[in-house]
């Protein structure tokens, strides 16, 4: 063999030899631990801001339908003030009042919104406006209904400007209960009252 030859199979074990324990020492790093490592860190953050992410999006939920909730009952008390300050039929056999009318209008909607007017609760606290002239202001009762029909009341007064009087209309105000289901909170499983209220002034012939 030439000597050329031989240096060459020198060099080609030496390369060999090499490799082995480059291969050895790569074998014994702890590359797979730490890559364990890294996966269970991302899985103890996913665990820590999933629930809290959850949260959010179901308050966000929840909320929207409270929202959407005092939307529909805020229509339907504007839809019984305009009832209520329509004329009505004085001579009419039937039930005829602002109230009833008023009362007539919300159930309509309610019903229309897929919402139980019987849920509709007592009012515990009256609103205060003035008289127009020797009317009370109390609610007018109809039967089967708690919604506060007050009419004629004075809206707002201009008795203060020059030539003002006070502006007399029907004004209408109820509640609606709306329960919250928020795990793990104060909100969870309780009830609130949504209101609705709607004044507008009494039309007349």
């Amino acid at each position: 063999m030439s000597r050329t030859f031989l240096t060459q199979i020198r060099k080609r074990a030496r390369v060999s030899f090499a490799g082995r324990i480059m291969a050895r020492i790569l074998r014994k790093l702890p590359l797979q631990n730490l890559a364990a490592d890294t996966r269970g860190s991302e899985i103890a953050e996913a665990a820590a801001v999933l629930p809290v992410m959850f949260m959010v999006l179901l308050g966000i939920f929840w909320f929207g339908q409270a929202f959407r909730l005092y939307g529909t009952i805020t229509r339907a008390a504007q839809d019984g003030a305009r009832a209520g300050a329509a004329p009505y039929c004085t001579t009419c056999t039937s039930v005829n009042s602002n109230a009833t009318n008023a009362v007539n209008a919300i159930n309509s909607a309610l019903l229309a919104s897929h919402l139980d007017p019987g849920s509709v609760p007592a009012l515990t606290t009256t609103p205060t406006f003035n008289a127009c002239g020797t009317a009370p202001t109390s609610c007018q009762a109809v039967p089967g209904s708690n919604v506060c029909v007050q009419a004629p009341v004075q809206l707002y007064n201009t008795a203060t400007q020059p030539g003002g009087a006070g502006v007399c209309g029907v004004a209408v105000t109820f509640q609606y209960p709306y329960q919250f289901w928020l795990p793990f909170t104060s909100l969870n499983n309780q009830q609130i009252m949504l209101t609705a209220s709607a004044r507008v002034r009494i039309e007349t012939q």
